[in-house]
């Protein structure tokens, strides 16, 4: 996709990618870059429980088990 002045748009992805048993500790990572490097969207690309994550926004906790934990988030998108 090209800019109107003709330059090619940039743009960026950061992809979390777990290949272990799927406790790795993804959802803390992914709260992490959500609430320090502005990440938009996040993404669960597969169904079942998780290992579980605890989260805090704004002085409240959550806990998530199926849900990820990037989506009590304001301004971040989440796809499942």
């Amino acid at each position: 996709m090209l800019h109107q002045n003709g330059y090619p748009i940039k743009s960026s992805a950061t992809v979390l990618l777990g290949a272990q048993w799927g406790d790795e500790g993804k959802g803390k990572i992914i709260d992490y870059l959500i609430g320090k490097e502005g990440v938009e969207v996040t993404a669960r690309c597969q169904g079942g429980n998780n290992a579980g994550h605890t989260v805090i926004v704004n002085g409240r906790s959550y806990d998530f088990h199926i849900l990820p934990s990037g989506i009590i988030h304001e301004g971040c998108v989440a796809v499942i």
